[in-house]
């Protein structure tokens, strides 16, 4: 029998006086993982000589923590490395490219700020220009976005930087055909991938992308600091790491020179990393697929009574773009207002933004998430927009 959210609810370790519609945001490890986590913790900080060097093979048991995962993201094992989250992955591989003046990177108007900021930068530096394609409210069909989005490559697009799913507004966005059309045209792709795993189903090798990066301590329900970064076979001789450390031109190297460049990096507590596997033990004995499809559509159900109450536009429908987090528009005023009054009046944690010169509300819909929580924001969303 699949297990209610309430049940689900008791796994975690959340506060009961709180609606927590935020876990794309900050992702919540159930208690058997954590406690995993914490028995990790503890077998490290008993001797961590022996734990991070010697008489246990550290090394052995990455690997076997990196394989189970790489197969269920469709890749092999020594195509991904693991990484603290989902923004050094990119730095890692934004700071290896070869970026000259006039090379172009496209993107969309709808990227995680922290992105915008690195690839800002780099540009700053290397005198490339980060091209960003602004897409329609509410969004058109699927091949219309990947049409905009393709009208603005040119000669001198060298890289594509896509959001698989995007964070402020939480789409999934059609990144197959896009991906295909650049791998024809020469154009290196790269993923942001971090609301990815245990969100959607992903086969990076069907993708196709050269690179990604995601995030196992937001959907996967790892703990924090667990996130992987993927090169395909072919291409990881590209990247450098971000910090040198004993890992380059190892002395014993092994297998990949990836692996050891980019995980050997110096000191550096491992737990989190090799308890994510555990999240793929608590997923099967939970139901999560089943879970993860009545949590999509109560957040369908809690969006559509949000958008009928209110009557404001929407961002999109809800196929094909929405998994389980959607932005629902809020009327004019001061956003930061809006937020605290959210927080402290109604004990709901969800963001709210600024996009498109509109105010939103982000919610997540995740196992633990109960009709109490979705009710709760509706009641909220009814005072303020009525």
């Amino acid at each position: 029998m699949l297990p209610t959210s309430e049940d689900i609810r008791q796994l975690f370790l959340l506060r009961d006086d709180v609606h927590f519609l935020n876990h794309g945001s900050f992702g919540a490890c159930p208690r058997p993982v954590f406690e995993q986590y914490q028995r990790l913790q503890r077998e490290l900080e008993a001797e961590p000589v022996e734990f991070l060097h010697t008489a246990i093979d550290l090394p052995a048991r990455l690997a076997a923590a990196r394989a189970r995962l790489a197969g269920f993201m469709g890749c092999a094992g020594d195509e991904m490395v693991f990484v603290p989250n989902a923004t050094t992955g990119l730095n890692i591989v934004a700071r290896s490219l070869d970026l000259q003046p006039g090379d172009e990177i496209l993107t969309t108007d709808q990227e995680y700020g922290a992105m915008d900021r690195m690839w800002r930068f780099l540009a700053g530096k290397t005198g490339a220009r980060y091209v960003s394609v602004p897409l329609p409210i509410p969004l058109p069909r699927p091949e219309e976005v990947v049409e905009r989005i393709w009208s603005a490559v040119t000669a001198q697009t060298r890289m594509l930087f896509l959001s698989h799913i995007t964070s402020p507004t939480g789409i999934i966005l059609p990144v197959e055909e896009l991906i295909r059309r650049a791998r024809r045209r020469g154009i290196t792709t790269i993923l942001d991938s971090a609301h990815v795993p245990g969100q959607i189903p992903c086969d990076l090798h069907a993708l196709g992308c050269d690179f990604a990066s995601g995030n196992w301590h937001k959907w996967l329900l790892a703990p924090k600091g667990s996130a992987f970064l993927y090169a395909r076979r072919g291409i990881q001789e590209l990247l450098e790491p971000l910090i040198v450390s004993w890992g380059w031109q190892s002395e014993d190297p092994g297998p990949s020179r990836f692996i050891d460049e980019q995980e050997w990096t110096g000191t550096r507590d491992p737990s989190a990393w090799l308890a994510t596997p555990a999240c793929l033990d608590f997923r099967a004995e939970y139901q999560w697929d089943a879970v993860c499809a009545r949590s999509r559509e109560m957040l369908r159900d809690t969006r559509r009574r949000v958008l009928e109450m209110t009557g404001l536009e929407p961002l999109c429908p809800p196929e094909p773009w929405l998994a389980q987090m959607a932005t629902l528009p809020l009327p004019p005023g001061d956003a930061a207002i809006y937020q605290e009054r959210l927080r402290r009046e109604f004990r709901i944690q969800a963001p709210v933004l600024r996009f498109g010169e509109r105010n939103w509300v982000r919610i997540s819909v995740q196992g633990y998430t109960t009709e109490q929580d979705l009710e709760a924001f509706v009641a909220a969303m009814r005072a303020i927009c009525c």
